[in-house]
């Protein structure tokens, strides 16, 4: 930390377990985003924390504090507000059916998120998540177990695949789909992405409900269904159910048609078994956007893990905001605005990053294990600029004139992009 002292104390701040408790997304809008909103000079923040000004003589949750060191008490280099640019799963509520639950951070739970929404969901072995559709994109990772997907292309052709760990699914908005969990796990669990900051897993088009609120006449015009069958459709929405397990892949790409309706376009792709698109000492990156996974037409996305000491390099993105994802290991990430506003964050497992269009930030592994995390965006291709690659493309004389080194120190700093760099 810089500037830090072992016996500095901290601001009191609400505990993780009581922002459960109070449901409350403002609660945590206020413990967390409104930390640095009077703007601090780094000088002043040196001074204080040389004295007893920083110290706390009251009341102190020190779980909370441990958990978030530079989120309470910042480094001095950290000024003024840029906003909300962290939210954690472990502070959504849960809504639990039987076969699984699901929650969701959205652009009410993380204001400045207008492009994405995250949706975290369990499937237990055989139950599904309902036939039903979308009004907004959705690309998906598995995090645990495996499961099997189903997608409709509208000229009548289906889409059929079993997914595992690591795997990745995008169905474009308004194509019907399914997900089912399968063995021999118990289940599956998957992280969904939305290109809409509003978008509520609570708001899909459920074939369910759709029949549930149809007249019986029009469902046996429509379907040739006489009473007996309509007597035995759903009455009100399954969203998420307990089935049985199904056949084999084979056998059900068979039982659809084989291959006269199999879909000309793949909708899964195995993110985690691919070779990293850059690796270091510090630490690799695997990019996945519409040039190797062609049916992701407007969500990129990068798998990096930075090891013990590392750090996602200084850089930015030109093309969209960034949402992140944590997945394992402790960090901490600084977001970089005009005019000299500075924000600095940890971030745990479960929690969501955020960083605003064209910001410079980078992400520190501040663990003794591996830090991986996601990096999520509403774009058709992955594009990011590295600060060091710039100041080396430059003429020596003119990184000289602007941050006063010299030729011999300018060619210290790594010349290409590196994108994870070793502590």
């Amino acid at each position: 930390m810089i500037g830090r002292k072992k016996e500095t104390k901290f601001v009191e701040s609400p505990s993780r377990r009581s922002f459960m408790e109070a449901g409350s997304a403002a609660l945590a809008a206020a413990a967390f985003v409104g930390l640095t909103a009077n703007a601090q000079q780094r000088e002043d923040t040196r001074k204080a924390e040389g004295d007893r000004s920083s110290s706390n003589p009251g009341q102190e949750n020190k779980a909370l504090l441990n958990e978030n060191p530079n989120s309470n008490m910042p480094p001095p280099t950290d000024h003024g507000d840029i906003g909300p640019i962290w939210y954690s799963f472990d502070l959504a509520r849960k809504r639990v059916e039987e076969g699984g639950w699901t929650h969701q951070v959205t652009q009410r739970e993380l204001p400045p998120s207008t492009e994405i929404t995250g949706v975290n969901m369990r499937l237990t072995r055989g139950s599904f998540r309902e036939l039903h559709w979308h009004t907004a994109d959705e690309w998906a990772i598995m995090l645990y177990g495996n499961a099997r997907v189903t997608v409709l292309n509208p000229d009548g052709t289906m889409f059929i695949d079993d997914v595992s760990k690591g795997d990745l699914w995008f169905f474009p908005a308004g194509f019907p789909h399914s997900i089912q969990g399968l063995g021999p796990d118990d289940g599956c669990e998957f992280l969904l992405v939305f290109n809409e900051g509003m978008f509520s897993e609570d708001n899909t088009f459920l074939i369910s409900a759709w029949i549930a609120h149809t007249p019986p006449e029009i469902l046996t015009k429509n379907s040739n269904l006489n009473q007996s069958a309509i007597a035995k459709l759903p009455t009100d929405e399954l969203y998420i159910f307990p089935a049985n397990l199904p056949g084999s892949l084979a056998q059900d790409k068979a039982a659809v048609g084989g291959k006269s309706v199999e879909s000309p376009i793949r909708y899964t792709f195995k993110m985690e078994a691919m070779a990293p698109t850059k690796k270091t000492s510090g630490g690799e990156v695997r990019v996945v956007d519409s040039h190797n996974f062609p049916a992701s037409k407007s969500v990129a996305a990068a798998l990096v893990t930075i090891k013990p000491g590392g750090m996602r390099e200084l850089h930015w993105h030109p093309n969209a905001s960034e949402w992140q994802f944590y997945l394992a290991g402790k960090g901490r990430m600084t977001v970089f605005m005009p005019p000299g506003r500075a924000r600095t964050m940890d971030f745990n497992a479960n929690d969501v990053g955020y960083v605003p269009p064209v910001a410079g930030h980078y992400i520190e592994n501040t663990g003794d294990t591996d830090l991986v995390f996601l990096e999520m965006f509403k774009a058709d291709q992955y594009v990011d600029f590295s600060m060091n690659n710039w100041i080396r493309r430059l003429p020596p004389e003119m990184v000289t004139s602007h941050l006063n080194i010299d030729e011999a120190t300018i060619k210290k700093i790594p010349a290409e992009n590196q994108a994870v760099i070793a502590g």
